[in-house]
């Protein structure tokens, strides 16, 4: 993706060649929803099946009322371990999922292209474990964390990382690197305020930080590397 000089950020389209961390990702999420919308409608699984999307809810979202009982009695069991990396992999909705893959994609793409396959897989972890501790420890709702936009807003922050760095080299403001990050929390703000608001969006600023923070470390040959890259695309 080119980032000609005084040029907002254009992201190509998220087609092949996509890194092979990201069609991992991303046929992971699909495969996980087309079960489960499958199942919903009675097409697989059998009359139980309807239920599928509510009990893997149960069984892989994250709790940030039962983190709160672990942090309480030092108790750490395996299974809600586990969900601090299972809960991206559960959507509320078709809708949701879709949306969801498509953010991975092209983003996905761009930072696995710039920073390596490896970066992806390391940022959307990271980023999943970070936005579910916080959310684990600030949410005050009983409302279990499903869907991937927590690792999503931590590709949005290895983005923003770069695009800072390239700003920043060229002498430009570095505030507008921040300016994806800007729009889709806006927007989630509006959307909350009309459809009636959740307290997801603790998680998702946690990935944004993990992503933004970890950028620097997993880009290969580091900060200079990454500079010198941006000039020549520019």
């Amino acid at each position: 993706m080119a980032l000609p000089d005084g040029e907002p950020p254009r992201f190509e389209s998220a087609v092949n060649p996509l890194p092979p961390a990201v069609w991992l990702l991303f046929l992971a999420i699909i495969g996980v929803e087309a079960a489960l919308t499958l199942g919903a409608n009675g097409i697989v699984g059998g009359p139980g099946a309807v239920g599928w999307r509510l009990q893997a809810i149960r069984d892989y979202g994250f709790s940030a009322q039962v983190f709160q009982w672990m942090l309480e009695q030092h108790f750490w069991p395996r299974e809600h371990l586990l969900r601090f990396v299972t809960y991206p992999f559960i959507h509320p909705v078709f809708t949701s999922t879709l949306f969801s893959c498509a953010m991975l994609l092209a983003l996905g793409k761009w930072v696995g292209e710039i920073m390596g396959s490896l970066a992806v897989l390391v940022i959307f972890f990271a980023a999943a474990i970070l936005g579910a501790l916080l959310y684990g420890l600030l949410a005050t709702e009983d409302f279990p964390l499903i869907g991937a936009f927590p690792p999503v807003y931590g590709l949005i922050g290895a983005f923003t990382w770069a695009l800072w760095v390239r700003l920043r080299a060229y002498g430009q403001q570095q505030l507008r690197a921040f300016t994806l990050i800007g729009v889709l929390m806006g927007l989630q703000l509006l959307f909350g305020l009309i459809f009636g608001a959740t307290q997801g969006w603790i998680a998702d600023i946690g990935g944004f930080i993990a992503g933004f923070v970890l950028a620097p470390v997993l880009v290969p040959g580091g900060f200079r590397a990454l500079v010198a890259r941006l000039r020549r695309e520019g």
